[in-house]
C-alpha cells in the first residue's frame, strides 16, 4: 500500500481522488473541511493551505494538489487582488506543499506529484484571464520541477474541461446552461469528477512510471476538435 497525500480532498475532484485511492492505499487528506469518510486507511488534517502550518507526515509516495478557483470576469472587472488570490490558491499553495513535503517524497515508492491546470491555458476563452494566467504558471512549474526532480520524483498535471463540481455550479446552474456547455463540446458532454480521478489514478500508479513533465488534457474534444 502506498501513502497518498491529497490536498483539497473534501469536495469535487479531490474527494473523488480520495475515494478512488482508498481502495488500495492509505490516504492522507489536508483541507479546511473534514470529508465525511470513515475508513481505516483514511487520515484527515484540518488546515488552510495558505495560512496554516502544514502537518508533519512521515511517509508520502504521491502528492496531489487539488485546490483551485473559477473566477470568470471581464478584464475590466478583474481587480489586481483577483489575480493575486487566484495565483495564491493555485500556485503558491502548491509550491508551499511541495517545499514542505519534498524531503519525504524523495524517499517514497515511485514518488510523484500531480497538479491541476485547465483547458483554458490552451484554448482562448473570454473572461478567463486570471485563472488562465494562474494555471499557465502551474504548467510551467510542472515542466521545471519535472526536470529538477528527475529521475527521483515524477511531476505531471491534469487539465480538465468544466467538471460537475460545487466549484463549477454557477456555470451549470440551470438546464439551459447545461445544454449550452454540453453542445460546445464535440463529445456532447462535460466531465464528472470520477473521470478526472481516473486520470489521477493512472498518474499516481506505477503504470505511469515513465511519464513526467506532461500536461494531460481531458477536454471532451473542445481543445483539439472542430466539428
Amino acid at each position: 500500500m502506498k501513502n497518498i497525500l491529497v490536498i483539497g480532498g473534501s469536495k469535487g475532484i479531490g474527494a473523488a481522488i480520495v475515494t478512488s485511492q482508498l481502495v488500495n492505499h492509505n490516504v492522507i487528506n489536508i483541507s479546511r473541511s473534514n470529508p465525511e469518510i470513515n475508513h481505516p486507511n483514511f487520515t484527515h488534517y484540518s488546515c488552510d493551505i495558505l495560512t496554516d502550518e502544514l502537518p508533519a507526515i512521515d511517509t508520502i509516495d504521491a502528492l496531489v494538489y487539488c485546490p483551485g478557483s473559477i473566477n470568470l470576469k471581464p478584464i475590466s472587472r478583474l481587480k489586481i487582488d483577483d489575480f493575486k488570490n487566484d495565483y495564491e490558491i493555485n500556485v503558491i499553495g502548491a509550491v508551499k506543499a511541495i517545499q514542505k513535503y519534498l524531503p519525504v517524497l524523495k524517499n517514497g515508492n515511485n514518488p510523484n506529484i500531480v497538479l491541476f491546470s485547465t483547458v483554458a491555458t490552451k484554448l482562448g476563452m473570454p473572461f478567463h484571464a486570471s485563472i488562465s494566467a494562474a494555471k499557465s504558471a502551474i504548467e510551467g512549474l510542472v515542466k521545471s520541477l519535472a526536470a529538477e526532480f528527475a529521475p527521483t520524483i515524477r511531476v505531471n498535471a491534469i487539465a480538465p474541461t468544466i467538471t460537475n463540481t460545487d466549484l463549477a455550479s454557477k456555470l451549470l446552474r440551470n438546464d439551459k446552461m447545461i445544454e449550452n456547455i454540453t453542445e460546445r463540446h464535440p463529445l456532447k458532454k462535460f466531465l464528472e469528477p470520477q473521470e478526472v480521478a481516473d486520470m489521477a489514478d493512472f498518474l499516481i500508479s506505477d503504470k505511469s512510471r515513465s511519464v513526467s513533465g506532461q500536461i494531460f488534457t481531458i477536454d471532451c474534444g473542445i481543445v483539439s476538435l472542430k466539428l
